[in-house]
């Protein structure tokens, strides 16, 4: 597939991956007055930022940051959101009266991670990084909508099938991530080459995968494994959250 074809679908079809987790943020939690246009600013904020990051260059390996700022923009935003989802308060609240089938289906985006495996293909990803990070998406991706499904008709093992689910979701992020930054242009004895190499994800549109997607795909599993610590019956509610105030 010519490169200009394969970026336009990438920007099209991760643009559209964005704003479904955006409105998942939006609309399952039961955000508060004011809550939800607060969460709404922040969130285009951080996409304005990374596209701005991306269009500019700014972790570029021969002319930015390079990969140490790659890691921040992954590592940071999602440190920041699990602190807000662990420590007590109205936060914490809205986001723990997320469904959990809510937040595992919206993981069936992750079959974008096709992606990976064309831009392998085409020679613009090196291997190991896009075969494991795409056939990992999905295959994660693919189970999504069917453990989803266990989880709101609490059919039997469910809590287990979840757990061993988005263990493995989350590991395939983690794994990315570190073979992304193995694969990363000029570093040393890392696996990528001078002509192919991971810094294709600091560029436009693909940028959005790890600077934005990732962090928030991973909070949902995050979101997932403390629903199923608060609740044995993995699925319900561990405590009464008052409702929303419109």
């Amino acid at each position: 597939m010519p490169e200009i074809m394969l970026d336009l679908i990438g920007a099209i079809s991760l643009g559209a991956v964005s704003l479904v987790v955006v409105l998942a943020y939006l609309y399952f939690p039961r955000w508060r007055s004011g809550q939800r246009a607060a969460v709404a600013a922040g969130l285009l904020a951080w996409f304005a930022l990374v596209m701005a990051v991306g269009a500019t260059g700014v972790l570029d390996a021969a002319s930015g940051i390079g990969p140490a700022g790659l890691g921040i923009a992954v590592m940071l935003p999602f440190a920041l959101l699990s602190y807000l989802g662990m420590r007590p308060g109205s936060a914490r609240d809205a986001l723990a009266a997320t469904p959990l089938p809510a937040l595992i289906g919206v993981h069936a985006i992750r079959l974008l991670g096709v992606f990976f495996v064309l831009l392998f293909h085409d020679g613009r990803l090196p291997a190991p990084f896009a075969p494991a990070a795409g056939w990992g998406d999905i295959l994660i991706g693919a189970t999504a909508l069917p453990v989803a499904y266990l989880a709101a008709t609490r059919a039997p093992g469910r809590r287990y099938v979840t757990l061993a689910w988005s263990t493995l979701g989350l590991f395939d992020l983690a794994n990315a991530i570190a073979l992304g930054a193995a694969s990363s242009p000029g570093m040393p004895f890392g696996l990528g080459t001078p002509s192919v190499n991971s810094g294709l994800m600091t560029t436009l549109p693909w940028i959005l995968i790890p600077c934005f997607n990732v962090p928030l795909l991973a909070h949902l599993h995050v979101l997932v494994f403390r629903r199923l610590w608060r609740s044995p019956a993995a699925g319900e509610p561990g405590r009464t959250v008052p409702p929303a105030v419109a």
